[in-house]
C-alpha cells in the first residue's frame, strides 16, 4: 500500500506520494488534470532550474537579508541535482493544465524546497517565499522557455544543420565534372553540373542557420523581473539584469533582460519567429529529401541517378526491395514542424491584457520541432547523405537523350526552328542531331560544332 504525507497550500490539505518531493499544488495539478501522455517537457525543467538558482544568486547578492547565504546554497544545489537530471521523476505534470505554466513553475518550487531542506537537514525553504522570491510565473515561464528554445537552437540544432552542411561540401566536391539533364515542372530541361545541384542545397541550409542564428537575438531576450503584470512588483530593482547576467555565466549563452516587460509577458512574438526559421528549414529539408528520393528512385524503372545507403527490407511481401526510408522519416518530421508552427501562430495570437495563456503548447510545440528537427537531420546525414553515390553512366544517358539540349541552338537556327526540331526528334524518335539535318537547319559540321552538352553548365 503507497505511503502519503500531508502537505499544506493556500486552499488546504492534500495527500502527497510519501517519496516524492512534490508538494501540495503539484499534486493538485496532477489530479485536476488527467489528460493526454505529454509531460512538461525536460527541457522547460532543466531551464527552470538554471532559472531559479540564478535567481537564489540574484537574490542573495540584491537583498542578502532575506536570500541568505545558507538559503541560497540549498537552494542552488537542489537546482544543480535537477540539471544533472537526477530529480526527473519528481516533474509528472502534463503540458494540458494551466496556459500560464503556473502550475509546473510550483512544481519546480516545491521540488527544490523539499530536496532543498533535505540536503540542509532542516526545513529552511518555503516554495513561495524563497524559491520564487521576487517572480511570478509570469515573468518565469516565458523565461524558461526562451532559455530552453535558445538551448535548443544554438546548442544543438545549428550544431547538426553544420554536419549536413559539411557532408554536402564533401559531395560537391567528389562530383565535379560531372554533368547530367536538369529538370523544371518536372520535365527534362538545360544541363547542369551535379555539384551545382547538390550546392543548390547546401546553400539551402546556409541560408536556414542564417535565420536561426538571427532568431536567437529575441530568444536571449527575457522576462524575468516583470513578475506579475510586467511592473515588477516585489522585485528589487536590477533583479532582472543580474538573473540574465548570472544566466548568461552559467549557460554561456548572451541572455539580457527584455528592457520593455509589458511586451515579454503578453507576447510571444519571439517564439514565433524563431519557429519560423525551423519551419524554412523544415521546408528545405522536405525539398532536399524529395529530391534524393526521386533521383534514386528504380532500381530499374525509376531516375536512378543516384544511389543511397540500403538500410532495411522494405516490404513485408516483396523480396529484395529496399525504400529510401530516412527521406520518408525527415519528410514527416517536416510535416510535423509546420504543423506544430501553426498552434505556435495561433497561440501567440492569442494573448489577452497582460498575459499570454497558451505558454505550455507553445514550450512544447517548440521544442519538440528542435528535437525532431536535430535528430532527423543528423540520422538523414549519417544515413543517407554521406552514403550518396553519383550513377555517372545513367546521368550521361539522361542527358544525351534530353531533347531540352536543343536550346543550344537557340542562338543558331532561332527559337521557332529549335522547337520544331525537338517536336520532330520526339515524334519520330530521331535524336536531335537527325531531326535538325533533316530539317535542313544546320550542317552536319555546323551542329557539331556548336553542340557540346558537357560544356552548357
Amino acid at each position: 500500500m503507497e505511503k502519503y504525507r500531508i502537505e499544506r497550500d493556500s486552499m488546504g490539505e492534500m495527500q502527497v506520494p510519501a517519496e516524492r518531493y512534490w508538494g501540495a499544488q503539484t499534486q493538485r495539478s496532477f489530479e485536476n488534470f488527467p489528460i493526454g501522455w505529454e509531460k512538461m517537457p525536460k527541457e522547460i525543467i532543466s531551464a527552470f532550474a538554471e532559472l531559479k538558482k540564478a535567481a537564489a544568486q540574484a537574490n542573495h547578492e540584491l537583498k542578502p537579508e532575506k536570500m541568505t547565504e545558507e538559503k541560497c546554497a540549498a537552494i542552488c544545489a537542489a537546482c544543480d541535482e535537477i540539471i544533472e537530471g537526477k530529480l526527473t521523476q519528481e516533474f509528472p505534470l502534463v503540458v494540458w493544465q494551466t496556459g500560464s505554466g503556473t502550475q509546473s513553475n510550483m512544481n519546480v518550487n516545491e521540488v527544490i524546497a523539499n530536496r532543498g531542506n533535505a540536503i540542509a537537514g532542516k526545513r529552511l525553504l518555503h516554495p513561495n517565499d524563497d524559491v520564487n522570491m521576487s517572480q511570478s510565473s509570469n515573468d518565469t515561464f516565458p523565461t524558461a522557455m526562451h532559455i530552453a528554445a535558445a538551448a535548443a537552437i544554438r546548442g544543438e540544432l545549428i550544431p547538426a544543420v553544420d554536419v549536413l552542411i559539411g557532408t554536402f561540401e564533401r559531395l560537391e566536391k567528389e562530383n565535379e565534372g560531372i554533368v547530367k539533364s536538369g529538370r523544371t515542372h518536372l520535365q527534362d530541361a538545360v544541363p547542369i553540373a551535379f555539384s551545382q545541384e547538390i550546392s543548390g542545397w547546401r546553400g539551402m541550409l546556409e541560408a536556414d542557420r542564417e535565420q536561426l542564428e538571427k532568431s536567437l537575438y529575441g530568444l536571449y531576450q527575457l522576462a524575468i523581473g516583470g513578475t506579475a503584470v510586467g511592473t515588477g512588483l516585489n522585485a528589487p530593482k536590477g533583479f532582472g539584469e543580474t538573473v540574465a547576467r548570472k544566466l548568461s555565466k552559467a549557460t554561456w549563452l548572451p541572455f539580457v533582460s527584455n528592457p520593455n516587460k509589458f511586451h515579454a509577458l503578453t507576447s510571444l512574438d519571439r517564439m514565433v519567429f524563431a519557429h519560423g526559421a525551423m519551419k524554412a528549414l523544415a521546408a528545405d529539408m522536405m525539398k532536399i529529401a524529395n529530391d534524393i528520393r526521386w533521383l534514386a528512385s528504380g532500381p530499374r524503372c525509376g531516375i536512378g541517378e543516384i544511389s543511397i545507403p540500403e538500410n532495411e527490407p522494405g516490404s513485408s511481401i516483396m523480396p529484395g526491395k529496399v525504400n529510401p526510408t530516412q527521406c520518408e522519416s525527415i519528410t514527416m518530421i517536416a510535416v510535423q514542424v509546420m504543423g506544430n508552427d501553426a498552434a505556435i501562430g495561433m497561440a501567440a495570437s492569442q494573448g489577452n491584457f497582460q498575459l499570454n495563456v497558451f505558454l505550455p503548447v507553445t514550450a512544447y510545440n517548440f521544442l519538440q520541432s528542435a528535437r525532431l528537427l536535430t535528430d532527423g537531420i543528423l540520422s538523414f546525414n549519417e544515413r543517407c547523405v554521406g552514403g550518396i553515390k553519383a550513377n555517372r553512366e545513367k546521368m550521361s544517358e539522361n542527358l544525351h537523350r534530353s531533347l531540352m539540349l536543343v536550346t543550344s541552338l537557340n542562338p543558331y537556327i532561332g527559337y521557332d526552328n529549335a522547337a520544331k526540331v525537338a517536336k520532330k526528334a520526339y515524334k519520330e524518335n530521331l535524336s536531335l542531331k537527325e531531326a535538325c539535318l533533316e530539317l535542313g537547319f544546320m550542317s552536319e559540321e555546323e551542329f557539331d560544332k556548336v553542340f557540346h552538352p558537357e560544356e552548357l553548365v
